[in-house]
């Protein structure tokens, strides 16, 4: 069975790369004194960010933080392979297509508490869909190869209705909106805050949230040269500041709402809504974690989105 190389792998994400970003990846030395990492709006990262504790941690080693946005997880992990940043958090299925295309490139670092109910699906407020097995015929919006492409795949093996049976249309989150709001697709696979926020903002209704169908957790995910060097113990700073930072979001909710709020330009409303939504205590890489990749897997393989089924255990850190 064919296997994607790295190069293949962002070619098909559409990114061209030159001969001197490949020719980067041996100057370490100076890359270790700036640890890169990429967040999305949504996750754990974003709040660990605005907490400032990981800067304070990694300080008396004489690094620093370079914090790099990204709109989904399918961009982020895209700009991991090219060495763009050392670590970043994507949801459930951007690793796993990233795996079948890069098998040695990547390495699971840590990941989150289930949190299903921030990602879902959405229709009007007024709309005649009423069950998922309504979507039959459907034109839904959703941003490829992120979470919510296996949310949609999952809810529809659950319905009994086939992928052929609906009209995808590939969108990223912005745009999705758009089309949502304008009528120019029936539903939409979002996740937060874009789901808080057209729950908040607009006239929409939610069919239903992942709830049931999957557990929607947030991974960390490193280049593998990158968790080998682990400079500086970063690893384990990491994982203390990560641990601390769920004590000190509780303490300073309105500090973090108001600050995400600004930094992203959505309403408190809707950043409190998606932060209640949030798992923010991570959880161990376990083997129930690696099992529910590992379906993950299986699902995309059968649904023709990744040629090869790859061995998640293979690249979770510890495992």
């Amino acid at each position: 069975m064919k296997r994607y190389s790295r190069r293949t792998f962002l070619t098909g994400l559409g990114v061209t790369l030159s001969s001197q970003i490949w020719a980067t990846r041996g100057a370490y030395a100076a890359q270790d004194a700036t640890i890169r990492i990429g967040y999305q709006q949504y996750g754990t990262l974003v709040v660990l960010k605005h907490s400032g504790l990981l800067e304070r941690a990694l300080a008396p080693g004489g690094m620093r933080v370079q914090w790099s946005e990204f709109i989904a997880g399918p961009q982020l992990l895209q700009a991991l392979a090219a060495d763009a940043i050392d670590i970043g958090e994507t949801g459930n299925a951007p690793p796993v297509m990233a795996q079948a295309a890069w098998p040695d490139g990547l390495t699971y670092i840590g990941c989150s508490a289930p949190a299903p109910h921030g990602e879902g699906m959405l229709v009007p407020a007024n709309s005649p869909i009423q069950t998922p097995a309504d979507l039959k015929g459907r034109r839904i919006a959703l941003n490829r190869g992120s979470n919510v492409h296996y949310l949609l795949l999952a809810l529809l093996q659950r319905t009994g209705v086939a992928w052929t049976d609906i009209h995808p249309v590939y969108l990223p989150p912005a745009a999705s909106r758009a089309a949502f709001e304008t009528g120019r697709v029936d539903a939409w696979a979002i996740w937060d805050p874009y789901l808080s926020a057209a729950l908040v903002d607009t006239q929409s209704r939610l069919l239903v949230d992942a709830q049931g169908i999957t557990t929607n957790r947030q991974f960390l995910i490193a280049s593998r040269p990158f968790a080998d060097r682990n400079p500086g113990n970063f690893l384990t700073l990491l994982a203390q500041a990560r641990q601390d930072c769920v004590q000190w979001a509780a303490d300073h909710v309105d500090t973090l709402t108001t600050s995400i709020a600004a930094s992203t330009g959505l309403s408190r409303p809707v950043i409190t809504r998606a932060l209640a939504q949030l798992a923010l205590q991570p959880a161990p890489l376990d083997q129930a974690v690696v099992t529910e990749q590992q379906d993950i897997a299986a699902t995309l393989f059968h649904a023709h989105l990744i040629q090869t089924v790859p061995d998640v255990r293979a690249i979770v850190r510890g495992a």
